[in-house]
């Protein structure tokens, strides 16, 4: 009995010794460049404790770039295609876009209903909501929201204003805090029709449950990550992402929202309205779940990234007062001295704001990278070697960013890097923080108009200036996802020239 399962054991180790190193040296075996990874753990060795993904895509990115168009890592069991030629990044996303069409995140529509979304959508499902789903974010749709996001900015300044009363000795601000309670009740207005006031009240339960979606998961991060890698597996599983109370409270405020406007007869012209528009449509119409998981994902988008750059933007602007001035300068010429309200064909003319944004999100794009997954064997051109279907593609955007062969001296602040020549010189895939082609972010057009919105009331206002508790060099945040910092960004708030701005 004893030499049987000796047997077995010795059997078993040697058939895992000889999967793990077949499996490990997938790529070395096709002629392509690639890292020693370690068992299980592959190329990704303290993600989340000592590096982000941005410091492994860094490593990897500054290790192979320029010996061949792409090179292969190994993202646990996940076997990846890290893209290092701008030329074949081009390809992947938009000529030959049919070969990559999805993002291989996990969703389990059945049993998890909010992760449905867009995002995560394959193949013809995607194309066909993508479809319905463009006529939200075109310049009329943003007119009609415009007014609710300025009414929001407003109540920003007399939040900022009450806050500056109360610590006239020391007035200092966690800025990132406040860019977040701004968004939330922008998004809470425009995608899910409620008045949210997490701005005059942080601890509102909208706002709280849109933080427990980062800060509370349903699994443990390590989990969480298998899920992102085996999305596949884990739907067969019929795995869950999100914890079922901050799902039943998403979908219950939809829920009640719709039937509110049903009933009432309420239009507003917002995302809420064009959910229940597609809702209603014979023969093509999406579900409630769909609606739900959609406007969920409206909410995710919106909430993080556009009050992380909103305040990294500040915090920069901080750093570099000579160019805080400049944008303060054109902020207040186009808005003029006396006008008391701000319209949507003035953000338009602010060049310079859009730069100054643009180059923020270069120093700090808010994914580390782009992930496509290949859906048939691709050919890579000028090359013989072929990445099969199935293989997970990454596109390391921080790294790009930040590569000096595009952008002279990377790690400075400078928005002159997107005046009209610069930018018309440098190669469109060396800037991709929004992604490029038919999969670019949808909702990139409200993102910025939020985020310009709240700087323009924030700038025209007040002096940002760096404090004794303003992190320099900054320290990002080594979990999660997005690129954020890790412990707030404090900064100095001075009054200056007071505007008034009418509330109505």
């Amino acid at each position: 009995m004893f030499g049987l399962l000796g047997t077995l054991v010795i059997g078993c180790t040697i058939f895992s010794l000889v999967y793990l190193y077949r499996h490990y040296s997938y790529w070395l075996r096709r002629g392509i460049l690639q890292e020693t990874p370690l068992p299980l753990i592959g190329n990704f060795k303290g993600l989340g404790t000592t590096h982000h993904l941005r410091d492994i895509y860094q490593r990897l990115y500054n290790e192979f770039k320029g010996q061949a168009p792409f090179a292969g890592c190994y993202m646990f069991m996940q076997r990846s295609a890290l893209l290092l030629d701008l030329d074949l990044i081009k390809k992947v996303l938009v000529k030959d876009f049919q070969y990559f069409q999805n993002r291989g995140g996990f969703h389990n529509v059945e049993d998890d209903p909010l992760t449905g979304h867009l995002s995560n959508l394959k193949g013809e499902q995607w194309r066909k909501m993508r479809a319905m789903l463009t006529p939200v974010f075109t310049t009329a749709r943003m007119k009609y929201m415009f007014p609710t996001v300025v009414k929001v900015g407003k109540i920003l300044l007399q939040t900022i204003d009450e806050v500056l009363e109360e610590k006239r000795k020391d007035p200092v601000l966690e800025i990132k805090d406040l860019c977040s309670r701004f968004t939330t009740d922008v998004i809470a207005n425009c995608a899910f029709g409620i008045e949210c006031s997490s701005l005059k009240d942080p601890k509102t339960e909208f706002r709280q449950k849109g933080i427990e979606i980062f800060t509370k998961p349903r699994h443990h991060p390590l989990l969480l990550l298998f899920m992102v890698m085996n999305p596949n597996i884990c739907q067969r599983l019929r795995m869950k992402l999100f914890p079922d109370d901050l799902t039943e409270f998403f979908m219950s405020v939809i829920r009640q929202t719709v039937e509110y406007r049903l009933e009432n007869n309420i239009k507003s012209n917002d995302f809420i309205d064009l959910m229940i528009e597609m809702k209603a449509r014979e023969g093509e119409g999406i579900s409630f779940e769909q609606m739900a998981a959609f406007t969920f994902d409206f909410f995710l988008a919106g909430f993080e990234t556009s009050s992380t750059t909103m305040a990294f933007t500040l915090y920069e602007l901080a750093r570099n007062p000579e160019i805080q001035e400049h944008l303060r300068e054109e902020i207040l010429g186009i808005l003029g001295e006396d006008d008391t309200e701000l319209r949507y064909e003035d953000i338009q003319k602010m060049t310079y704001l859009e730069q100054t944004i643009s180059e923020t999100l270069r120093l700090y794009p808010v994914l580390a990278g782009l992930i496509r997954v290949a859906t048939h064997d691709y050919h890579v051109p000028h090359t013989g070697h072929t990445i099969e279907k199935d293989i997970q593609i990454i596109i390391p955007i921080h790294a790009i960013h930040h590569d000096s062969d595009y952008y002279e001296n990377p790690e400075e602040f400078n928005p002159n890097r997107f005046g009209a020549e610069a930018s018309e010189r440098r190669h469109p895939s060396a800037y991709l923080p929004f992604g490029e082609g038919p999969r670019s972010c949808i909702g990139m057009r409200f993102g910025k108009m939020q985020t310009k919105i709240g700087l323009i009331f924030l700038l025209s206002k007040y002096r940002f200036e760096c404090c004794p508790l303003t992190q320099v060099p900054m320290e990002l945040d080594k979990r999660g996802f997005f690129v954020t910092s890790k412990n707030g960004i404090y900064l100095k708030v001075v009054g200056i020239k007071r505007r008034v701005w009418r509330i109505h």
